[in-house]
């Protein structure tokens, strides 16, 4: 009975947790279809689908594949470095767009970044909010300037110093 008790109280545990699991399990949403009639019937006579009639609406967030790293130079040593996270704020339909300029940003961006270093924007309390709110600013001007207005924000979605001893 001792060696049976463990394994027992095991399967109740078990059972507990998938029940337990199940109960709890949130609603399914239900997925609304749209009555193909009438947009159909448009789309037939336009030639167009909803999504191509006027000019895009709405916002979406394209993340930057990759982090930013800048390093941070003191006295001709590197001394720290800055890791950088952003995701771009974009009109909607522009995602691909931003996509294949991507290099071209980041370069822009990177550039930015290196300014913002040079002139000691990394340095003690780097993430006072004047700070951010003056790269974040100047983010923004270079990614506009660089791919266009249809790009409405610049987020820092995650920024660290890493100090080099």
């Amino acid at each position: 009975m001792k060696k049976l008790l463990p394994i027992i109280l095991l399967l109740v545990g078990v059972g507990a947790g998938v029940g337990a699991g199940l109960a709890l399990r949130p609603e399914p949403t239900p997925v609304e279809t749209a009555e193909g009639t009438e947009s159909g019937e448009h789309a037939e006579k336009t030639g167009k689908t909803d999504e191509e009639d006027g000019p895009p609406k709405g916002r979406v967030y394209v993340d930057l594949v990759d982090q930013f790293i800048v390093p941070v130079v003191h006295d001709d040593a590197v001394s720290s470095l800055i890791l950088i996270t952003l995701t771009i704020e974009v009109e909607d339909g522009y995602s691909e767009a931003i996509f294949e300029a991507e290099p071209r940003i980041r370069g822009a961006l990177l550039q930015t970044m290196f300014d913002h270093a040079n002139i000691g924007g990394f340095e003690g309390a780097f993430t006072n909010s004047s700070r951010l709110d003056r790269l974040r600013k100047t983010f923004l001007e270079v990614a506009q300037k660089t791919f266009g207005d249809e790009i409405s924000d610049v987020l820092i979605v995650q920024i660290t110093r890493q100090d080099i001893a």
